[in-house]
């Protein structure tokens, strides 16, 4: 009996890390992603303002006529 016990206990155990491990690969997944989307928005800021640059430059020198 107490042999039983000590098996479910393990088997119990065996799962709730598993459950745990995979809550962490889904946390750094959730991280990445969002990286991945602030990183996408910063450059498409900066594009923008590139071409906002290059704009007022064509503005001002008469280019852009």
């Amino acid at each position: 009996m107490d042999s039983e016990k000590l098996s479910f206990q393990a088997g119990e155990a065996k799962g709730q890390a598993q459950e745990k491990a995979s809550n962490l690969v889904d946390m750094a997944s959730n991280a990445a992603q969002s990286t991945k989307e602030t990183m996408q928005q910063a450059g498409q800021q900066m594009m923008a303002t590139a071409q906002g640059a290059a704009e007022a430059v064509k503005n001002a020198t008469g280019m852009n006529k």
